[in-house]
């Protein structure tokens, strides 16, 4: 019976089925823990050793170490987190990624947990029709877990048949037994397998249904793990492409960390017995099979992949700024900018996890209203400016800055209109539809500050001279609304659910009133004669304008507290 085209496709169905378990399991457990998932990244900005844990939570909550390497690659590229901070979420993400060998190992192996698939369908199913969100998502949870043991049950009986295919082993063993080539040669196969796979948890699962299966040899697993670490890392480095030097930078960091640990592993399996120490913590502490044979395999590669992955972040956390000080050196930025802050990463690159992208974009939100917080300093500039060529930089950084609103509007409201087209917790999709209202006024206050520039611009070419009395109006409603700003950056950085409108309703009435008792004087002054036309035109321009900025600043508090 020779292994034909078919069962390659089994094959490649087993494994599908299997990613498709994990994928459902994953986007279950995290609506089931939105605000803890939330908690915990809130952690993550203190120092390296917190970032270990925050990466180490996350991947077990998510089960993709890729969906927290992209996640720290992203949080660099919009300016959230230091190379050094990203660095401890990155070696985290590399030890929560061992749990799901563990998981695979003792429950895929030792526990008949295909024959126990279709009961878990059995409660899962009907969960999923609940009212409540919580049941139905830990339903989603239970229906991956199914889904997922049941593919690899499927993958254990999709894998050759070794007694009727006796050459296989021939093949593999001319590869077998040429020491540290061997290694290499089965760390390339292992890397290239994860970089087709897109999961280092579905490879780690294939190598040890071989391994089970007795196709691969377990050194020759081992080799293979260590070439999952590599490929793994290859995701974060797609993710940095279209991103800003600094998220290349951190990418780089989590390549070399992973190819350092392979590397001095490599030697050790080549010259010191490590896996005779793996055999002796499988068979004397944990009291099972010998790695080198086909029961006790799996067991084995999951000790080994948590030994090194935990004994290379041991090491590796005390390299972080040597790591750091390498990797800008190896990534050149190529001027301003590449060094500026920006968004393109989020029209190619989606985060795989919907709480985690909804962070992201909470975070990209509040850049926004920073960016017009400075707009709101450079029109106030322009105001008082008498320099001619001073007034004409800052017009024209002015309609950069408006470009800039443009092109951040559509690309996060693109970001969340892709993230929406997934699964999410009913208090993530509130979050992402104020969001999105929040985003088409951030944008408009910038088309008010342009056109604001703009007026001041034609009152510089017109000779217009505002008196003493206009110009301290303007100035103290510049200053009213750069408080509705400070209010509004603040509350775009804090916890949405813990906002209140007390504060923004108290400042929005305080420039309308102010504003109301300007026009009055206006319309008085204009009846008496006091200035022209061209003067009355601009000045009106301007102190309606302000007041529109408070309108949108009490509306972007409206969008975070859900009252839009």
């Amino acid at each position: 019976m020779e292994f034909g085209f078919i069962d390659i496709l089994k094959l490649i169905g087993a494994l599908g089925f299997f990613i498709f378990g994990m994928k459902i399991m994953s986007e279950g457990i995290q609506k089931a823990a939105g605000n803890s998932l939330r908690r915990i990244l809130s952690m993550m900005t203190k120092n390296r050793y917190l970032g270990v844990l925050t990466g180490f939570l996350v991947t077990c909550l998510v089960q993709s170490s890729s969906a927290s390497t992209v996640m720290a690659v992203s949080f660099v590229n919009a300016g959230l987190l230091s190379l050094v901070e990203s660095a401890g979420i990155m070696l985290g993400a590399n030890i929560g990624t061992t749990i799901t060998g563990w998981l695979v190992a003792i429950l895929g192996f030792k526990v008949n947990i295909a024959a126990m698939a279709l009961p878990l369908l059995a409660i899962g199913v009907p969960m999923l029709f609940m009212r409540r969100n919580k049941v139905k998502y830990i339903g989603e949870f239970i229906v991956g877990f199914a889904i997922l043991f049941w593919g690899l049950s499927e993958l254990k009986h999709a894998v050759p048949d070794i007694k009727n295919n006796p050459e296989i082993l021939h093949f593999l063993g001319a590869y077998a037994d040429m020491g540290l080539l061997s290694n290499l040669f089965f760390i390339l196969v292992g890397t290239l397998l994860t970089i087709v796979v897109q999961s280092s948890s579905a490879s780690m699962a294939l190598t040890q249904t071989l391994c089970f299966s007795g196709i691969i040899p377990f050194e020759v697993a081992a080799a293979m793990i260590l070439g999952e670490n590599i490929g793994t890392t290859i995701t974060a480095e797609l993710a940095s492409l279209p991103a800003n030097v600094h998220a290349k930078r951190s990418a780089r960091i989590h390549s070399m960390f992973n190819i350092v640990g392979v590397t001095w592993m490599v030697l050790l399996i080549s010259f010191t017995p490590v896996l005779h120490i793996v055999e002796l913590v499988a068979t004397n502490i944990l009291n099972v099979a010998s790695p080198y044979t086909p029961e006790g395999a799996p067991i084995g590669l999951a000790i080994f992949h948590t030994g090194f992955n935990f004994l290379n972040v041991a090491i590796m956390i005390w390299f972080v700024p040597l790591l750091v000080k390498l990797a800008t050196r190896m990534v050149k930025s190529k001027g301003d900018m590449d060094e500026e802050y920006h968004l393109e990463h989020i029209s190619t690159v989606v985060m795989a996890t919907p709480e985690i992208a909804t962070l992201e974009a909470q975070k990209e939100v509040a850049k926004f209203g920073e960016l017009i917080q400075k707009m709101n300093g450079l029109v106030r500039d322009l105001l008082t400016e008498k320099d001619r060529k001073t007034s004409s930089k800052l017009i024209a950084k002015i309609k950069k800055y408006e470009d800039i609103t443009d092109r951040i509007e559509a690309d996060v409201a693109g970001y969340i209109t892709k993230i929406s087209e997934g699964e999410m917790s009913e208090q993530s999709s509130i979050r992402m539809r104020g969001m999105l209202s929040i985003v088409g006024d951030l944008e408009r206050i910038g088309d008010i500050y342009y056109q604001m520039s703009k007026a001041l611009e034609r009152k510089n070419e017109g000779n217009v001279s505002f008196t003493d009395k206009q110009l301290k109006n303007i100035s103290d409603m510049f200053e009213m609304v750069e408080n509705n700003l400070e209010n509004m950056c603040y509350n775009l950085k804090s916890d949405y659910g813990t906002i209140k409108m007390l504060k923004a309703k108290e400042l929005e009435t305080a420039l309308n009133v102010f504003r109301k008792s300007i026009r009055r004087e206006h319309f008085l002054s204009v009846e008496k004669g006091d200035y022209d036309f061209k003067n009355a035109t601009i000045y009106a321009d301007l102190f309606n304008s302000l007041e529109k900025v408070g309108d949108h600043t009490i509306n972007v508090t409206e969008g975070i507290t859900g009252e839009h």
